[in-house]
């Protein structure tokens, strides 16, 4: 009797693919399309279990940030460079950012990436991998920094402060809380009142206050700006305000917030920490070229966008994506913020300005242009006793905050703060 023909079993996925195959999207789209990488997660990693996800973040942030170190790696192991956008390059700096930088066992990284491939290259990849593990290669203690950072950043800054963001790299950084009441979290350490510091890669959903809204996760040096403008009563403005932790904390001391930023999607999450801490905030979705409020207010907090180059240590993207170019759209787009910022304090108010940048067109030199142009403000000067010790503001009263700034408490985000009074 003949048998009917037998149906092939399906095609199982090597377990972990989708992960890796995520991750390869994720670096294309930075490395090639100038994306930033969580504006490129969603898509990235769509229909991904949470856990895959993560996995497919921390693969693309660890390739990041050890990519100059990678390169030399498998330019040390090819007769020929590979092209920087070859799919070949791309599948080993995955498979060596896993097994050098996150543990991952050397036949799991290696596995998890040839399905990425096709044809020649794959054995490329195989070959180019093997050689490296059989030389035990490791990561430089110090990650290198791309040429185009270390040349922008010792020009403004000098070589320490290029060293301390090398340094500042090699690892992701400490969680962040400001606490709108006081909790003991096991383990926390407090660089400032209302402050808590945890180790990296805590789970803020599990932490004790998480429910109760006791804090909300920020660097310790974006808590600084909305410091700065002390405690209410009065109407004070967050402009650019998504995510919200500054409109949180103005609200928790004491202040009637008006919460405004352009994007619907971003200010999501702010109407969630508003709701979930209990700090009333008038949340607004619109552009500020074109909205106006009400009324002048006491305090108005402007903390620009910008090339974000500052929390490199967070988004190790932002080394390889951000060009000159950008840098100076973000200035004019802050210049213009700030005239229109300056035109909605009242008189005897303040107007704080920051910006997450480490480049001068984003601090100094806008706040330069911005005075010469308002000869109606004033830099009111940061005191001492306003920031966390170990922080020390400049002799004209502004903030800078380099690479290397707290580096043995953990570090912090690069920043410049300006707080101005309206004089009339």
């Amino acid at each position: 009797m003949a048998h009917p023909p037998q149906k092939s079993a399906p095609r199982t996925e090597t377990p972990g693919l989708p992960a890796r195959r995520a991750a390869l999207r994720l670096l294309d789209a930075v490395l090639r399309r100038g994306l930033a990488l969580e504006q490129a997660l969603d898509s990235a990693a769509k229909g991904l279990a949470p856990s895959d996800r993560g996995l497919a973040h921390a693969i693309a942030a660890e390739t990041l940030r050890r990519l100059p170190d990678l390169d030399a790696l498998i330019d040390s192991a090819t007769q020929r460079p590979l092209p920087h956008d070859a799919k070949a390059r791309f599948a080993l700096r995955i498979a060596l950012a896993q097994a050098l930088g996150l543990g991952t066992p050397h036949h799991a990284a290696i596995a998890t990436v040839l399905p990425l491939v096709d044809g020649g290259p794959r054995k490329l990849v195989h070959g180019v991998f093997g050689t490296l593990m059989r030389r035990d290669v490791q990561f430089p203690e110090t990650p290198v920094l791309p040429d185009s950072i270390i040349e922008r950043w010792q020009r403004h800054w000098g070589e320490a402060a290029v060293d301390a963001a090398a340094h500042a790299i090699a690892a992701p950084p400490p969680l962040d809380l400001t606490l709108q009441r006081p909790i003991d979290i096991e383990g926390a350490t407090s660089l400032t009142p209302n402050h808590l510091r945890l180790a990296p890669g805590t789970s803020v959903p599990e932490l004790p206050g998480f429910e109760a809204g006791d804090w909300w996760v920020q660097d310790i040096a974006a808590s600084i700006p909305a410091r700065l403008i002390g405690r209410g009563p009065g109407a004070a403005l967050d402009l650019c305000a998504a995510p919200g932790g500054k409109s949180l904390q103005l609200a928790a001391a004491g202040w009637d917030v008006t919460s405004v930023d352009i994007s619907e999607s971003r200010l999501a999450r702010l109407r969630e920490n508003s709701t979930r801490t209990g700090l009333p905030l008038h949340v607004v979705a619109a552009d500020l070229l074109q909205w106006q409020p009400q009324a002048q207010a006491h305090a108005v907090l402007l903390d620009a966008p910008c090339s974000a180059t500052g929390i490199f240590r967070r988004h190790p993207d932002v080394l390889h994506r951000v060009r000159p170019s950008l840098i100076k759209e973000m200035a004019e787009l802050q210049s213009r913020l700030l005239a229109r910022a300056a035109e909605w304090v009242r008189p005897g108010g303040m107007l704080v300005f920051s910006t997450c940048s480490l480049e001068p067109e984003e601090g100094e030199a806008q706040l330069e242009g911005f005075l010469a142009r308002h000869n109606d403000y004033a830099v009111d000067p940061i005191r001492a006793e306003e920031l966390p010790a170990g922080i020390v503001s400049r002799g004209e009263g502004t903030l800078r905050l380099l690479p290397g700034a707290l580096a043995d408490a953990g570090g912090c985000d690069g920043f410049f703060i300006a707080r101005l009074k309206r004089t009339g």
